[in-house]
């Protein structure tokens, strides 16, 4: 990619079936984490945008992952577990630094 992109202009495909955002999901997880090592890889001060690139992928990821729908979600009545409120601490850990980048 010539240019990093910007979380405000990420969008995303609304035609695709449920294994295709699925399979959309897993491919931009693998991006992210790639881009992650590669940032972690890096040299202190260099010249990178890796961090800008992992946060416009996130956002299209949740964008992505609205599209799943509820299938995705727990069940409001199912007592949420303690993975569930792991994940939406990490997820919320996750929205307030890309608040602060």
């Amino acid at each position: 990619m010539s240019s990093t992109p910007h979380p405000d202009k990420m969008r995303v495909p609304q035609h695709l079936s449920e294994a295709e955002l699925h399979q959309a999901l897993d491919e931009l997880d693998a991006k992210i984490k790639t881009l992650r090592n590669r940032a972690h890889a890096t040299a202190a001060n260099s010249e990178n945008t890796y961090h800008e690139h992992i946060a416009a992928l996130e956002v299209k990821r949740a964008k992505l992952a609205e599209l799943v729908g509820p299938a995705g979600r727990p069940a409001p009545d199912r007592p949420t577990s303690t993975w569930d409120e792991i994940r939406r601490g990490i997820d919320t850990l996750r929205e307030d630094l890309r608040n602060i980048i």
